[in-house]
């Protein structure tokens, strides 16, 4: 399983890259895996400010439902287009072509509060 060491991550799966004020954020390969053929993914959130561990959206798979949690505050300037026509994209490509949103951060002292890869990966048991 892989596990950026370049990335930050939350104890809910989700992970950020920062850059700056911006970020982009997206779910881990272990979150895709647990959830299974990911189908459809529901982000409403554009334009909006997000606070630190509120939901910006919900990702479908044949499952189950689950909700996306923002990593830090912050506004959300772009949604993943091609998520629309193709959700499998965080299946084949967590970190890549499968990112969720980009953001605006409100806050950069709040990624401090984030797990490093070696932290996530003793969160997931691996």
């Amino acid at each position: 399983m892989n596990f950026p060491a370049e990335l930050k991550y939350t104890k809910d799966h989700e992970w950020i890259k920062v850059e700056g004020n911006e970020a982009t954020i997206g779910i881990t390969e272990f979150a895709q895996s647990e959830l299974g053929d990911i189908v459809y993914v529901d982000i409403a959130s554009l334009g909006k400010e997000v606070a630190k561990d509120e939901v910006f959206g919900t990702v479908e798979a044949v499952k189950t439902v689950s909700d996306l949690f923002m990593p830090v505050t912050g506004t959300v300037t772009e949604i993943n287009p091609a998520l629309n026509n193709q959700p499998d994209l965080v299946n084949a490509d967590p970190y890549g072509e499968g990112w969720m949103v980009k953001i605006s951060i409100a806050d950069v002292s709040e990624i401090d509060s984030l797990l490093s890869a070696d932290d996530y990966k003793a969160v997931v048991g691996v």
